[in-house]
């Protein structure tokens, strides 16, 4: 990029002058003395080649050079304070892009409060979102495919920062003519001859071993008898008998006549969704969406 020929604060001079047609008026609003002002209005003359001002007649005027300088020079003026107010804008974390990837269960939980009060609070930075099971938002974390990941239980990874924001109990879910679904609290060791409907390990390793830690805690291995990548479909897979399972809380917000949610006992286990972020990534975005995570988790 070539050097700039002229100088912002001479053309900021210039367009003042225009404006003022006095030497003496555009001196003060400028807040320097008369020399200086006409020192920077001769140099921007010599390097346009030609008198910007005539002051021949005593009065200060535009000439032909003049006025045909004078458009030009407000619009780069005002298109750099555009870009400066932008990049401000952009520093601060008030505009831009952010990709988000989430858990399907967050949209039971929290994940609409913290769209919403981000959205309102950032109205200018567009939101992109992504439906993802843990393994994939780690993955797309690490190739930048997403600036951050809402998700259960993450694995301990070095390249990333974990934040807790939520914390949720389990729950058992068992179809509604299932004899336990007539209790209010279920013994886990009651679950042990059932067929479970379970995420896949490789879609949430952390969780899904949180799980099966519940069972074994309790004295027994369980039979993981269907796959389900999502709790919408364990949910539905539980309704058709083919199953039951242990769940987030949240999952209680899938209301199907089928499906009967019961506490569990011990109930001392909880799940933990955090939100996740490159350890190295210093977008404001990120920060901005922090803050409104965690006021939105405090209340």
């Amino acid at each position: 990029m070539e050097r700039p020929e002229l100088a912002l604060h001479q053309l900021y001079a210039f367009t003042v002058l225009a404006e003022e047609l006095h030497f003496g008026h555009a001196a003060q609003r400028l807040g320097i003395a008369q020399p200086p002002l006409s020192q920077q209005i001769r140099r921007l003359e010599e390097k346009v080649g030609h008198p910007l001002f005539d002051r021949a007649s005593g009065r200060v005027a535009l000439t032909p050079a003049g006025r045909e300088l004078l458009p030009s020079a407000r619009r780069a003026l005002d298109e750099i304070e555009e870009g400066l107010e932008t990049a401000r804008r952009v520093g601060n974390g008030e505009v831009g892009r952010i990709r988000i990837g989430f858990a399907a269960s967050l949209a039971l939980t929290i994940l609409p409060v913290l769209l919403r009060a981000y959205r309102d609070r950032y109205p200018d930075v567009e939101t992109e979102i992504h439906e993802m099971t843990t393994a994939p938002q780690i993955a797309a974390l690490h190739e930048q495919g997403i600036d951050i990941g809402l998700l259960r239980e993450p694995p301990e990874d070095p390249g990333l920062v974990a934040e807790p924001i939520l914390s949720e109990k389990f729950v058992a879910v068992l179809p509604s003519g299932h004899p336990l679904a007539a209790e209010r609290v279920v013994p886990l060791v009651a679950l042990a001859n059932e067929p479970f409907v379970l995420l896949p390990r490789a879609t949430g390793p952390t969780l899904h071993d949180r799980i099966l830690g519940l069972c074994r805690d309790a004295g027994f291995e369980p039979r993981i008898g269907q796959p389900a990548v999502e709790w919408q479909t364990v949910a539905a897979l539980v309704e058709a008998g083919l199953g039951i399972s242990l769940a987030p809380a949240s999952i209680r917000r899938i209301r199907l006549g089928g499906v009967a949610y019961r506490a569990i006992e011990p109930n001392t286990a909880r799940t933990t969704v955090a939100m996740c972020w490159r350890r190295n990534d210093r977008n404001p975005l990120i920060r901005r969406f922090l803050d409104v995570t965690r006021r939105e988790s405090l209340e």
